[in-house]
């Protein structure tokens, strides 16, 4: 009993195993430059949404009314339109021009018909944008949606002057992307994109007519 005993006694300790320490260790390490990551790509993230706001929000000019667009488009408004709208940004290669307003849809449908060239049909959008989506000059400045982004109700062109006798087409200046959209049974919107050389600058919004 006692030569078992001092056997017993004089063994080695057995090492507890630390395995689940280390993996604990690790863990929270892990999970730290997890957070840390996750705090920095946030951090991106907002700076990225703050830059893509100002540069939507920078470089319009006041001057650019209705009017001063549509002599500038060669787009001409018709008298019964309402609503209209336009705005002029300032790019650092090329500016862009917008204009838009609303008629009712039988007289929406003869002017974009007397604006196309005779044989042409003005095309459905089949590849719309997501929602949210906000070119660079934006109708959103506006506080338009942007047609890209309809289907339903949406008639979509392209138009340059060269050659162009259409009898409203005939007055356009520079080449546009033109849109249809009824939005309500009865009434359209039509809008109006155009890029420009930078050599164009609306006149002061004082003196805007």
């Amino acid at each position: 009993m006692s030569s078992s005993s001092r056997s017993a006694d004089g063994e080695q300790p057995v090492r507890r195993r630390r395995t689940p320490i280390v993996s604990a260790i690790a863990l929270a390490l892990f999970a730290c430059v997890a957070a840390t990551v996750g705090v920095v790509s946030c951090a991106a993230d907002d700076v990225s949404s703050d830059l893509a706001e100002k540069e939507m929000a920078c470089c319009w000019e006041d001057g650019a009314t209705p009017a001063w667009m549509s002599g500038q488009l060669g787009i001409r408004i018709p008298e019964g339109a309402s609503d209209r709208r336009a705005g002029y940004k300032v790019g650092q290669r090329f500016d862009t021009g917008l204009l838009s307003f609303v008629l009712p849809s039988e007289e929406a449908e003869t002017y974009t018909g007397r604006l196309i060239e005779k044989g042409t049909v003005m095309i459905g959008n089949s590849r719309p944008k997501e929602k949210g989506y906000r070119p660079a000059a934006a109708f959103g400045h506006l506080g338009l949606p942007e047609p890209e982004t309809f289907v339903q109700g949406l008639r979509m062109a392209s138009l340059c002057p060269d050659d162009l006798t259409s009898p409203e087409g005939k007055y356009l200046q520079r080449c546009i992307d033109l849109f249809a959209h009824e939005f309500t049974a009865g009434t359209t919107r039509i809008y109006v994109r155009s890029t420009i050389e930078p050599s164009v600058t609306p006149p002061p919004a004082d003196q805007a007519s």
